[in-house]
């Protein structure tokens, strides 16, 4: 498996290298798009931007929907403040604790992207005596972008504008050790698993009993990616997204993590327990956890309405919605639950 999980991590590093908060992806699909054509696919655009690929084999009357999701956390301007420094407003659960002093870029529509730094407003320590004390939220949080601007005006000669995106770098870095940390692991980590896995199907020429497709989703994090585009025949939705790593739970970043129950409720007990037995009988390190604040493209499809059972597996991660980290034994074993629950 060495060389798939070689490729699963150059794909995520070339995933997290393209800006993709939800609204904002056409870039990151179009690079899918053509990574899937190369790996020998006929991928589709969604008419909402997603990317759906039908892996060419098995019966589509039991087909499997994977989805995952490349739209990320970010922020939107929604004020230029007279200073000429810029107000926004989070785009998904950007949390505006984690989002002080990182480095961003200031996507214009029509006169290009500005570098800046998000901070709080008088950054100071030895000018603001309220440093400690200022709560960070994102009416205290501003961008500062890297040109001289002192004021509105400034900025809107530059073509800045209210609505324009604003995205965060993610600072991805494997350890020596093992560790992934990024922003954005949730969920680029799982889609270059998918893509993986479609790697292996194709170069192994793998007959798979059912009919897979994998989708990758653009509206995961604002609650409505998993909404459309189920084929026809699909029986079964299995959104791979980030396990939850944190107090409470049993799974690491060395884990895959399968989830029993979410904050929206119970996924399918049949296949949930498909899938415990497809890791325990591989072997596999995994988790079976409960995760207390979460939704899932699975949990929308049912949601819209489509008659499917539903799981959600993923690598761990932890500090979910920040600084993330998982590890690439957690990236194997989620690789391998995949190759053995569907062939």
């Amino acid at each position: 498996m060495d060389k798939y999980l070689e490729y699963i991590l150059e794909q995520m590093k070339m995933l997290l290298a393209i800006d993709s908060p939800s609204g904002y992806t056409q870039e990151v699909t179009d690079y899918l798009m053509e990574e899937y054509k190369r790996l020998g696919y006929l991928p589709e655009k969604t008419v909402k931007g997603g990317v759906l690929v039908d892996l060419e084999s098995g019966d589509r009357a039991n087909g499997v929907l994977l989805e995952v999701h490349v739209d990320t956390l970010g922020a939107m301007v929604s004020e230029i403040k007279s200073n000429g420094r810029l107000k926004i407003t989070p785009i998904g659960g950007m949390n505006a604790n984690n989002a002080e002093a990182e480095n961003c870029r200031i996507i214009t529509r029509f006169d290009g992207i500005y570098e800046g730094t998000c901070q709080l407003v008088n950054a100071s320590v030895h000018v603001n005596g309220e440093y400690d004390k200022t709560g960070r939220t994102f009416d205290t949080l501003e961008i500062v972008p890297d040109e001289p601007i002192a004021d509105r005006k400034a900025a809107a000669a530059l073509g800045i504008s209210t609505g324009d995106y604003v995205c965060f770098d993610p600072r991805t870095v494997i350890t020596r050790s093992g560790y992934i940390k990024s922003r954005f692991l949730d969920d680029k980590l799982s889609a270059a698993v998918l893509l993986g896995y479609a790697k292996y199907v194709k170069d192994e020429k793998i007959t798979l009993a059912n009919r897979v497709y994998q989708h990758m989703t653009v509206f995961e994090e604002v609650g409505h990616g998993g909404a459309a585009s189920v084929p026809d025949g699909v029986t079964e939705v299995i959104s791979v997204d980030m396990g939850c790593v944190g107090e409470g739970l049993s799974c690491t970043e060395r884990q895959v993590s399968i989830c029993a129950k979410d904050s929206r409720g119970p996924y399918n007990y049949d296949l949930v327990t498909s899938l415990v037995k497809t890791a325990r009988d591989m072997g596999l390190s995994y988790a079976v956890d409960v995760y207390p604040h979460y939704g899932s493209d699975a949990d929308v499809a049912l949601t819209a309405g489509y008659d499917v059972r539903h799981g959600l597996i993923g690598p761990g991660v932890y500090a979910s919605h920040g600084y993330e980290r998982s590890h690439v034994d957690g990236v194997l074993n989620t690789f391998l639950l995949l190759k053995g629950y569907l062939g």
